[in-house]
């Protein structure tokens, strides 16, 4: 039995290596992106190009997305020259993405209006995770979709779960936002006090992530915290629009998130000196500027 056509939308630091992905797995995947150097890097690896999502859809069997925020789902496949407009019955579409569980079921009913189903399933690992294809992604949709798509997420992740309906991939991914921030903030609140103590920094890393307080933070942020490596693997701008969905959906539900505010406003100190771009183990950065500390190896 031959393989669906992919096709996939958006390139970024996920995109392209979950592109690489399918494309070893031995799917035909057609490419497309806002900006060109995403679509050359994908064509140079094996992909084909198009000309636009609508043009992405009229050439595949299966749609995958995974772009920045709710506006830019809503419009790759809702807006001018979108998937929408070629979409045809029978096909399924799965956005990667980290969206408001309301625009994805609002973009699921869309598709499913023209007889194409939608799935919502975001993911977490980050670059790492996308690069060896050892992604947790969360589902939301009907089971059987689920099921006919499972092999194709099989080829960009370690972990699949069908959590529930449609909306319901994209409301686990929030939490899992928020317990990922709040580790986030822990790990590097652990390392202000080591610095400032004068323990052996390194050491305490090595201590506690072979313990019960050991973390994916604690064994993959920690040391490029030691090293000042603050490049991105997840960008802090981002983290702070997945906090924003988090806290707009707890407002939502008249629900209280007091550390997920807080991690929230220490981002946004981040965000306002100019690190939106930098990794998210930059958090350190707003400890450091309050404690009088430098975290080094």
């Amino acid at each position: 039995m031959s393989k669906p056509r992919l096709g996939f939308i958006g390139l970024g630091i996920m995109g392209r290596p979950m592109v690489r992905n399918l494309l070893k797995a031995g799917y035909e995947v057609t490419v497309w992106n806002r900006s060109e150097p995403g679509i050359a890097a994908c064509v140079k690896e094996g992909a084909r190009k198009a000309a636009s999502p609508a043009d992405v859809a009229s050439k595949c069997d299966i749609v995958l997305s995974c772009v920045t925020d709710s506006p830019d789902v809503r419009q790759v496949y809702l807006g001018a020259n979108g998937v929408i407009e070629t979409i045809r019955p029978g096909m399924i579409a799965i956005d990667m993405s980290t969206i408001s569980p309301a625009v994805a079921r609002e973009v699921a009913s869309a598709l499913q209006a023209k007889g194409a189903k939608m799935l919502d399933a975001p993911v977490s690992g980050g670059e790492k995770g996308a690069i060896e294809a050892t992604l947790s992604i969360m589902v939301g949709g009907d089971a059987e979709t689920v099921a006919s798509v499972t092999p194709i997420l099989e080829a960009l992740g370690k972990r699949i779960i069908h959590i529930g309906p449609n909306g319901m991939g994209q409301t686990v991914k929030l939490c899992n936002q928020i317990v990922g921030a709040l580790n986030d903030l822990a790990m590097c609140e652990g390392l202000i006090l080591a610095a400032k103590s004068g323990a052996d920094v390194s050491k305490m890393v090595d201590a506690v992530s072979a313990g019960a307080a050991g973390s994916w933070a604690m064994s993959n942020l920690a040391p490029k915290i030691l090293k000042r490596d603050f490049s991105p693997g997840f960008m802090v701008k981002l983290q702070q629009k997945d906090l924003r969905l988090v806290l707009d959906t707890a407002k939502e539900l008249q629900i209280a998130l007091p550390g997920t505010a807080l991690v929230n406003q220490l981002f946004q100190s981040l965000e306002g000196k100019g690190c939106g771009d930098e990794g998210i183990q930059a958090l350190v950065k707003a400890l450091e500027q309050m404690d009088g500390a430098e975290v080094r190896g």
